[in-house]
């Protein structure tokens, strides 16, 4: 009889900070792991550890809206892995993290979604950033485009 091996996929939180990394066995979370280091410091060799323990064969990151930078540098990664290691990227809705709450962008201005469409707000006081890792891939929404979602607000 043979063997099925698990399904592991990682889900990255990068767009604020800490950044949040999610693994899954078969859609449920077995391991979060929180980093309060530079995304540029920290994410690759995050992601190496995991794969050496895990082997995982799908990313998932939160492409957007949030740091412009966090953004570049995770799909920047994430598309090195996909091309080195044959890991498949996909993308996920970042307000489906955050119970739909704004989304720092910059200053005063937060990214808000409004039905399917997202616009920038401007708050006086500040929104709290709260990311949260969902307990089963099913509770997101995951993109069939990957590339990262630049909404630069108007300055």
């Amino acid at each position: 009889m043979k063997k099925v091996l698990p399904n592991y996929s990682v889900v990255i939180i990068s767009i604020s900070s800490p950044l949040l990394i999610g693994v899954y066995r078969d859609n449920l979370l077995i391991e979060t792991i929180e980093k309060n280091e530079k995304t540029s410091d920290i994410l690759l060799q995050v992601l190496m550890n995991i794969y050496s323990r895990y082997n995982y064969k799908k990313l998932i990151y939160t492409n957007g809206p949030g740091s412009y930078m966090a953004i570049k540098l995770t799909y920047i990664t994430l598309r090195t892995l996909e091309i080195i290691k044959g890991i498949k990227i996909y993308a996920c809705d970042a307000f489906s993290l955050n119970h739909k709450n704004p989304i720092k962008a910059m200053g005063k201005l937060y990214f808000i979604k409004e039905k399917d469409t997202i616009i920038t707000k401007k708050f006086d006081e500040a929104v709290e950033q709260r990311f949260k890792l969902p307990s089963m891939l099913s509770e997101v929404t995951i993109f069939s485009n990957n590339e990262p979602l630049y909404i630069l607000p108007a300055v």
